[in-house]
């Protein structure tokens, strides 16, 4: 069934989410214990892939968060969590690849995004066919 969608309010449907619904869910491991909230979803502009989303970890009201990428295929939706899902240890979360505060890190870089994958065991968002794929 196929929904026609003639106004701009619709920011969910059964199969698909606006990006704006996405930014302020919650990171969950699977027993309901919150991880961290993601803060933005990066598109890669040429395929129009989810390249990976932008995830917010501890701190109290904003202060001393520390920022995380992770790769898109990492995250499942689970409904009955409400939330994204991501089983990692805390050890695991700590030694990852973090962002700054400002949200820079060198994700410009495919270097950078291969390392963000192999630490997660994630396939890439990109394929082979990508001529982006031997750097940028």
């Amino acid at each position: 069934m196929q929904t026609t969608v003639q106004s701009g309010d619709v920011r969910e449907t059964r199969a698909l989410i606006a990006s704006d619904k996405v930014e302020g869910t919650p990171v969950r491991r699977t027993d309901g214990e919150k991880i961290g909230t993601i803060e933005r979803v990066m598109i890669d502009k040429r395929s129009g892939h989810v390249a990976y989303a932008v995830m917010s970890f501890g701190g109290i009201m904003g202060l001393g968060e520390e920022y995380y990428t992770l790769p898109w295929g990492v995250l499942k939706y689970n409904t009955q969590l409400d939330a994204y899902e991501l089983n990692l240890t805390e050890d695991q979360l700590r030694g990852a690849p973090r962002r700054n505060a400002e949200g820079q890190d060198a994700s410009y870089d495919r270097e950078w995004e291969e390392h963000v994958h192999r630490y997660y065991n994630a396939t890439p968002y990109w394929g082979e066919s990508d001529p982006m794929s031997t750097g940028r």
